[in-house]
């Protein structure tokens, strides 16, 4: 059976090189052909991921999607996880996440064996993908409220930069918490903002 690697990483060097050593095992133990590697550097949270795009159009059915962890596939908003799992079940993929085994059945399993199993892991899978979300959203929630105390404390303090609004800065904040290596260009490119602007979040949290 055919598999595409799909790999969503911090770094390309370190985490994602690690991450494609372990699925490249994960496959030769399930007997799965890798015909396919996507790795990209991006946020979860966006739907519009050209190396996850690429692993779809590329797929053909009955391939497995092969991935680490489901919040390595999706830190999505409930309606764009909704997309993504419709696309990957009209492409008729297999999804299969090496650290759920309830997934690894998929690659053998058929008959009433098979659907069973193919039930049961899409409700795993959204629940740990309703995780991933919930957890980024907590993540960003604190950032804000960090951000409000400040005010609270100071209500003479603001953040630097002209037309700076909290959420953006709580988005950036986000990025270099999952990101802690990624460079600030490539923060400011995710962010939709200005270098200068992530350099200046850093220099403030550094402070704080």
């Amino acid at each position: 059976m055919n598999a595409h690697l799909y790999l969503r990483a911090s770094t390309k060097d370190q985490d994602a090189q690690r991450a494609k050593v372990a699925l490249e095992l994960f496959a030769a133990e399930k007997g799965l052909s890798i015909v396919g590697v996507y790795a990209e550097n991006i946020s979860g949270t966006k739907l519009d991921r050209p190396q996850l795009l690429a692993s779809l159009d590329t797929a053909e059915s009955g391939n497995v999607l092969l991935v680490e962890s489901v919040d390595r596939l999706s830190r999505l908003s409930q309606a764009d996880w909704d997309t993504l799992k419709a696309t990957i079940k009209a492409k008729g993929l297999r999804l299969v996440v090496a650290d759920l085994p309830t997934s690894h059945m998929l690659v053998e399993a058929k008959g009433i064996t098979g659907q069973i199993m193919d039930v049961i892991n899409n409700m795993l899978i959204d629940l740990m993908a309703t995780m991933a979300r919930l957890d980024q959203e907590k993540r960003v929630e604190r950032i804000k409220q960090g951000l409000e105390n400040k005010r609270i404390a100071d209500p003479e303090w603001k953040p630097a930069g002209k037309g700076k609004n909290a959420a953006k800065w709580a988005e950036v904040q986000s990025l270099m918490q999952e990101h802690p290596t990624m460079s600030a260009d490539k923060i400011a490119k995710l962010a939709d903002c200005g270098v200068a602007t992530v350099y200046r979040i850093k220099r403030e949290t550094a402070v704080a």
